[in-house]
């Protein structure tokens, strides 16, 4: 099973990677979870994302001790700072303690999670910092829309910003109005999360979508189910990567089926007529 690359800045990047988001929280499913991270590597998803804000540092910590002994060449990590934390006088401390969580000497894509209080002009200083020590190999953002990746762009060093992490599913598609074709212009990777539509102002339910007609005819066309195909139409898009999460191997095996699902122009036609697409600019959702 092949998954293709995208390039985040120069940094090639899975377009399927895994999630970090909640694992970790339950001593009951460490074991299964341990071995969904395990056997998404085996299977090229080997970009994982993570945040010190999930779980209060336990996800790093988790993924930390669920990756020792698998070299560290085989795989990236994502992860995110507070935007309280990413001025000079706490980033640094971050990096580290993140660093010592996830057990590792580097952070492949280091990322603020949101716009708060510290100028950005701080935060792309203290970021460049940390890729000349070493610390991380790139940095980017996460929930910023296309004003807020203009003002990026307008700050020294901030055009080397390498991806925007953002909520993407088949029901919260305004990304594709203006902020992903932006983004595709000057090389930043689109990381898509909540691609199986689980969070975010737009979503149905997401038991909605599993029984939606459309969906299912799709689904049982290509002989998948419909989450498969919600994850194949978010991974559809040149410069996007997905980091859906998964709760067990049989899932991460699922989840890595889907990179090898072709919608045609039939299928995304249909998908067009039942969730529209952005015919205007629209807020940025955020979950």
């Amino acid at each position: 099973m092949s998954i293709r690359n995208v390039s985040a800045n120069g940094l090639l990047i899975p377009a399927l990677g895994q999630g970090g988001w909640n694992i970790g929280d339950k001593p009951g499913a460490a074991a299964e979870e341990s071995k969904a991270l395990l056997r998404g590597l085996e299977l090229g998803m080997n970009l994982i994302d993570t945040a010190e804000m999930y779980g209060g540092g336990r996800s790093e910590s988790f993924i930390g001790e669920a990756l020792r002994g698998v070299p560290r060449e085989e795989y990236a990590l994502v992860s995110k700072v507070y935007p309280f934390n990413a001025g000079r006088a706490k980033i640094f401390k971050s990096c580290e303690a993140s660093l010592k969580r996830l057990g590792t000497d580097y952070i492949d894509l280091y990322l603020l999670h949101w716009r708060g209080d510290v100028p950005l002009e701080e935060t792309v200083f203290c970021m460049e910092r940390l890729v000349k020590e070493g610390k991380i190999l790139r940095w980017g953002v996460s929930n910023f829309d296309t004003a807020d990746m203009e003002e990026l762009w307008a700050i020294p060093g901030g055009g080397n910003c390498a991806a925007d992490q953002v909520l993407y599913n088949i029901g919260s598609r305004g990304v594709e109005f203006d902020l992903l074709p932006w983004l595709r212009e000057r090389n930043v990777a689109m990381m898509a999360y909540c691609p199986l539509a689980q969070g975010g102002t737009l979503r149905r339910m997401n038991k909605d979508y599993l029984r939606d007609k459309t969906l299912l005819e799709i689904a049982g066309r290509h002989g998948v189910s419909v989450m498969q195909i919600m994850l194949a139409f978010a991974l559809r898009l040149e410069g996007v990567c997905a980091i859906p999460k998964a709760a067990s191997a049989a899932h991460a095996e699922q989840n890595a089926r889907a990179a090898s699902v072709a919608l045609d122009k039939t299928d995304l036609d249909r998908i067009d007529a039942a969730f529209w697409p952005p015919s205007r600019k629209m807020h940025l959702d955020i979950e």
